[in-house]
């Protein structure tokens, strides 16, 4: 039966590149992911093409096509990354440019467009899902509206050719979906098939995460070597059954613990995953161990895709503020409370006009709050921390000052003092049928 090897060579847009490079070096694959764009990520590149039009793609693009690029090209390893977020056109130009400064020759690269419909959205009458309001009653705040893409565009872009796909905005398992739709001629109505590989494509998509890195804690779950942690390849035959594996002599572990973390991450109903190419059913599938860092994986399923495709909106919801400053040595806990007290009547005193503050001390409360820290023992120091969120940029600012202060005004021993300012991009979601959206493929030659 025939098999296909993809290698899962980023799991967000900051990973680390080396373990892309280990795989396109000793992990003998046919193709090379990079996984790069979260829903917050592709609303911050649409704002950086709105102030340079040739910008907007990822920011470690060239980076990672520096480091892979040569490697691929002598190898035949075809690479496939939503690097292109707000511009897949920039990306695909920046890839080009790259693939010549290193004298690479016959290089076909895709560029996969379609998926921004802020426009679209904006003209029909369409509803907020979180919310149920009109799309329109938040034109003013309207950064981006990004429609997830199926696989159809990047599996007509290896069918003519491309080296190189860059998109922006599809569904993360629709990445590795592609190449084995396009590897063994799956039907786009092939439930049962695409089902399965949406499995394979989920158990790849976080990169590091299912070979140990998510998983690995202490005295619990131990996991070796994850300052070299390999990240994951999939062994996919024609019938869509999978095997889990990574470099041999790379960190970390693929085991069926692993892999069972996996499947269920980030997974409302294990029956029902809604995709834009099938609704997967990941609720029976099965993982088997078949050798060291080798799992076997079957039994996913699936069925009629939906007849919408879900748009992460982005918007400008606030402005957040924040101060950090740090106490040590005895009495560092009463120290930290008493600042925090000084803040919180200093920004009433100064009437700061935020809409939500926050007062932690972080080694204390941070995470679990007052009332579970109240047992646990006192901590050798402290770091206090004060949010706001703020409808001006000018008052968020004045939440960190507030905290600088401490410095001279008490109380003893302030240090290491920070404060940050900054515009919060969020995101809500709306449906839109899905012959609103256009994907279209742009072939570029180096």
């Amino acid at each position: 039966m025939k098999t296909i090897r993809i290698g899962s060579g980023a799991g967000y847009s900051g990973d680390r590149i080396e373990p892309a490079v280990e795989l396109a070096e000793s992990g003998d694959i046919q193709y090379l992911v990079f996984e790069c764009l979260a829903e917050r990520t592709i609303a911050i590149a649409q704002q950086a093409k709105l102030k340079d039009p040739a910008k907007g793609y990822d920011p470690l693009l060239a980076d990672r096509m520096h480091a892979v690029l040569r490697l691929c090209h002598d190898k035949g390893i075809r690479i496939i990354t939503n690097m292109g977020a707000a511009n897949p056109a920039a990306g695909a130009a920046r890839v080009r440019e790259i693939a010549r400064s290193l004298g690479l020759r016959n290089l076909k690269i895709a560029a996969v467009s379609g998926d921004d419909v802020l426009e679209t959205l904006k003209a029909g009458d369409h509803r907020i899902e979180e919310t149920g309001a009109p799309v329109a009653s938040m034109a003013n705040t309207l950064v981006s509206a990004n429609a997830y893409l199926g696989a159809a565009p990047i599996v007509e872009a290896l069918r003519n050719g491309a080296d190189v796909v860059i998109t922006g905005r599809v569904a993360d398992p629709a990445l590795f979906l592609a190449p084995q739709i396009h590897a063994f001629g799956w039907a786009m109505d092939d439930w049962d098939r695409l089902g399965k590989g949406t499995v394979v494509g989920h158990l790849l998509e976080c990169a590091g995460q299912i070979t140990g890195g998510y998983f690995a804690d202490p005295g619990v779950k131990d996991v070796a070597a994850l300052a070299r942690l390999g990240f994951p390849i999939a062994e996919v035959s024609e019938d869509g059954s999978a095997v889990i594996t990574k470099v041999e002599g790379s960190g970390g572990a693929v085991t069926t613990a692993t892999c069972k973390e996996q499947l269920l991450y980030e997974i409302h109903d294990p029956s029902t995953y809604l995709t834009p190419d099938v609704v997967a059913d990941f609720s029976h599938v099965t993982f088997e161990q078949v050798g060291t860092d080798r799992v076997r994986v079957s039994g996913g399923t699936g069925r009629a895709r939906p007849e919408t495709l879900k748009v992460s909106v982005g918007y400008i919801d606030s402005y957040i503020g924040e101060g950090q400053i740090s106490y040590a040595g005895p009495g560092a806990v009463e120290r930290g409370r008493l600042a925090l007290a000084i803040v919180r009547e200093r920004l009433a005193l100064t009437a700061v006009q935020t809409t939500e503050l926050r007062f932690d001390l972080i080694g204390v409360d941070s995470i679990h709050g007052d009332r579970v820290a109240a047992a646990a023992p006192e901590p050798y120091e402290v770091r206090v921390r004060v949010t706001g969120r703020a409808d001006s940029l000018k008052e968020a600012v004045r939440v960190g000052n507030e905290v600088e202060t401490l410095y001279t005004n008490g109380p003893a021993s302030g240090g290491g003092a920070t404060k940050s300012a900054r515009e919060v991009v969020a995101m809500l979601s709306a449906l839109l049928p899905r012959t609103l959206a256009k994907p279209a493929v742009e072939f570029l030659e180096a």
